[in-house]
């Protein structure tokens, strides 16, 4: 099956086909001076026998090179002569050729690599990250890409991508193993201590903060029958008590109460590591939750959330987060700009990179050649390659005319020579 060419410019295959029909003129026209030339010396002795012989061979020239050029393209004078037409008949074997030819000559790794090195891509990218001006257009095009992106997902997509997605993989994986694996390492790591220490220093802040929400809690949990005044004593006290416990808390790292969580975690690691009762409550946690009719609604809720304050945050370009991403981002432009060492190891995966692309669909890469030539039509594809190659090719017509010429008046000048 053929297809058709697609012309991606008209304007510039017009222009082209003018710039083609000049240099025919121009070689025609030098065919003809060279045959009124011919005419008008035949009987010519001396100097105009010179002139005569250079116009002879003027012509032939110019009808052999004129043959030579129109014999790619079509057939001469409409006349099926053999090897003439070449590129419609031989299309196909010159799209494998020119396959092979770009394979061999440019999609070579060790090419590939030192193009890719020679041409330094991370101290240009940081030279031009680093620029204000570019950092701020990087990140006014990320921001209007990434809102798009964010209002783009509707909800019925977080409900397919955990029901579809995330559930099912859930369910397969034990969740034990990874809690308890989590757990222990946080504890021996004390990664846990800066959570504690944000809690107390919160829980803190609100319970001074919230006296009289404290003791109104406690108040509507007292009998009826005890007295206000009584009521009040204790749950200052109680509140006064918590203050002073949870301060003593924040102050004492190895305070029994740290103790005591530490001590708890470490025996939750452990038993859900290898305690198989504690193992299958985990698991059977897990199911519950997964099973629960909330849980794409939460998630829904958490994905509003999420998008809402991005969405608010990346609307102002000239707010903190916008401010924080162009200063980052020019920060490292500048360090790949001025770190040689950086630039070598990011400029050796880049090169490394290419070349996997290049191994691993290079071919496929130039397949495409091929399969593309050898879906055009024969006769429209020589019209198209002679519109892009043919006004060069008329130099051909023209200096087979000239070097005839001059060949011709050098045989007869031999031909001529006193022996």
């Amino acid at each position: 099956m053929t297809i058709p060419l697609i012309t991606p410019a008209p304007e510039a295959d017009a222009e082209r086909r003018r710039a083609l029909r000049r240099m025919r003129s121009v070689a025609l026209g030098l065919l003809l001076f060279a045959a009124v030339v011919f005419w008008l010396t035949r009987d010519g002795e001396g100097f105009w026998g010179y002139v005569n012989a250079g116009a002879e061979a003027s012509m032939v020239g110019a009808i052999a090179d004129w043959f030579a050029v129109t014999a790619l393209f079509r057939h001469p004078l409409g006349l099926p002569i053999p090897h003439t037409a070449l590129i419609p008949k031989r299309k196909d074997d010159l799209g494998r050729g020119l396959e092979e030819f770009v394979g061999e000559n440019f999609l070579q790794p060790q090419i590939i690599s030192e193009r890719v090195l020679s041409a330094e891509p991370t101290r240009r990218v940081g030279a031009w990250a680093a620029e204000p001006a570019n950092a701020r257009r990087v990140v006014a095009e990320g921001t209007e890409l990434t809102t798009i992106a964010l209002r783009k997902v509707k909800d019925q997509h977080i409900v397919e991508l955990v029901e579809q997605a995330l559930v099912p993989r859930f369910r397969e994986e034990p969740i034990a193993p990874i809690l308890g694996s989590f757990v222990t390492e946080a504890v021996r790591d004390d990664l846990h201590h800066g959570l504690v220490d944000l809690a107390l220093e919160e829980l803190h802040g609100w319970l001074s903060e919230n006296h009289d929400t404290f003791t109104e809690v406690l108040s509507e949990r007292a009998p009826w029958w005890a007295p206000p005044r009584l009521n009040d004593a204790v749950t200052t006290r109680l509140h006064t008590e918590a203050l002073r416990w949870l301060d003593d808390i924040r102050q004492d790292p190895r305070h029994r109460a740290r103790q005591a969580l530490d001590s708890m975690l470490r025996k939750l690691g452990e038993d859900l590591l290898f305690d198989p009762t504690t193992a299958q409550r985990a698991e059977s946690l897990k199911l519950r939750l997964l099973d629960h009719p909330q849980l794409a609604a939460t998630a829904i809720s958490l994905w509003k959330g999420l998008r809402n304050a991005l969405l608010e945050a990346l609307k102002d370009p000239s707010g903190p987060l916008a401010r924080r991403l162009e200063s980052e981002l020019a920060a490292l432009g500048e360090r790949l700009r001025e770190d040689p060492e950086l630039q070598r190891r990011l400029d050796a995966m880049a090169a490394d990179l290419v070349v996997f692309g290049v191994e691993r669909y290079g071919s496929e890469v130039t397949s495409v050649i091929t399969q593309t030539i050898e879906r055009w039509d024969g006769d429209e594809a020589a019209r198209r390659i002679e519109l892009h190659v043919g006004r060069d090719l008329q130099f051909i017509r023209i200096n087979g005319t000239i070097v005839g010429g001059l060949v011709g008046v050098l045989i007869h000048a031999i031909a001529h020579l006193p022996i």
